[in-house]
């Protein structure tokens, strides 16, 4: 199992491709079994043409990407320029199932009582011999429910996870492109079922850390903590606040997070535990505090902080827990929230650098997104503010 990346920053798209044909095809000579492609916007025009070229270059059995912001290839992440890149693997033996699910298909695909259609269109059906290792995701914004997308997938092949990214680099419906072997598409999403002999491992880094100790929720009203401990819930935040250093009490200024246990069967929590959605204000007379996620009573939860320097030491801490694995990554998807990058950090390149910092000799490619999708817990959600990085390794 072997991958390649490689990134072009050239505005003609003609020769944008074939730098990065000459890339691949130095790298890895040989059969390419998934070649993911991603293009900012810039190239939407081209988009079809250039995906032409790389499937008659490169001949991949299964083609997929999208449009976006910014992309990232190799150790480098083009923001606010034209940009192309690409990640190929060969993968011998592993099922790729390529699916697009388009607009007017939702209803019928989520909603029936017999979820047989979902499992044919995901590839799920008549697999059962095979492991699932993950669904490969490139959604547009505009037209897809990627809540209930992940639900249905999470409910059809249990801790199997979701990743991928939301298209970007669009403000409007019918202005993001996703690519599909020869198809260019403009709604829905897009996506590839990995099967068979290969490992896949997430890290998803939400860009914060702990303050406080953890609550149990024992009051709550859809997004709505009501009360922690039995006190109201704006009370313990108040106190909690109160007992922050100097230093935390001025992270919070710049927002408040809460991080939600997925997964309480565990004996302790902590980073990568968590589920974490902003704190979005608080109503005085209830003592009820809004957050930006569902809760319920039962649930434990921590507050969190975000900044630059917090999301730079979650990033590497989180990926040398990873690069622990005595198995090297072969290859690696990188997928950053667009509001990350030289938004948040002082420097360019900040998330792929943090990655090949603990797993230096694997061809990483990937983009910016409009909403970052990774596990937590074991179930596959949307994130903001997250890199989100999918690690592939060799089966023992």
């Amino acid at each position: 199992m072997r991958f390649a990346a490689a990134v072009s920053r050239r505005e003609n798209s003609v020769e944008a491709v074939e730098q990065l044909v000459d890339s691949v095809q130095y790298q890895m000579p040989g059969e390419i079994d998934l070649l993911a492609v991603f293009l900012t916007y810039h190239h939407r025009d081209e988009a079809a043409a250039m995906a032409a070229r790389l499937h008659r270059h490169l001949s991949p059995r299964v083609l997929v990407g999208c449009t976006c912001e910014g992309v990232i290839g190799g150790d480098k992440e083009i923001e606010g320029e034209p940009g192309v890149s690409v990640l190929a693997g060969s993968l011998p033996d592993v099922t790729l199932t390529p699916f697009h699910i388009a607009l007017d298909e939702w209803e019928d695909l989520l909603t029936a009582d017999d979820d047989t259609a979902l499992r044919r269109r995901v590839g799920l059906l008549g697999a059962k011999k095979e492991a699932t290792r993950a669904f490969l995701l490139f959604a547009d914004p505009f037209t897809t429910p990627i809540v209930e997308l992940m639900e249905a997938l999470d409910r059809l092949a249990p801790g199997v996870p979701t990743v991928g990214g939301m298209a970007s680099g669009a403000s409007q419906i019918g202005q993001n492109v996703l690519l599909l072997n020869d198809d260019v598409l403009e709604e829905g999403t897009v996506g590839v079922r990995v099967g068979g002999p290969v490992r896949v491992e997430t890290v998803v880094s939400q860009g914060c850390r702990p303050i406080g100790e953890t609550y149990l929720v024992t009051r709550a009203e859809g997004n709505m903590i009501v009360t922690l401990g039995g006190r109201t819930a704006l009370e313990v935040v108040r106190e909690m606040l109160a007992a922050l250093a100097p230093d935390e009490q001025a992270l919070v200024r710049n927002g408040l997070f809460v991080g939600i246990v997925i997964n309480e069967y565990q004996p302790a929590f902590e980073r990568g535990d968590f589920l974490v959605r902003s704190v979005l204000g608080a109503d005085p007379d209830s003592g009820a505090v809004a957050v930006g996620d569902a809760v319920r009573a039962g649930q434990t939860v921590q507050f969190h902080v975000r900044d630059a320097e917090t999301a730079d030491e979650d990033l590497r801490l989180l990926m040398t827990r990873a690069a622990q694995d005595e198995t090297a990554p072969t290859g690696a998807f990188l997928f950053s929230c667009n509001g990350r990058g030289i938004r948040l950090f002082d420097l360019p390149n900040h998330d792929v650098r943090g990655v090949l910092e603990a797993v230096p000799e694997t061809p990483v490619a990937g983009f910016f997104a409009a909403g970052e999708l990774g596990p937590v817990g074991g179930r596959s959600f949307i994130h903001g503010h997250t890199a989100s990085i999918v690690l592939f390794r060799p089966e023992e």
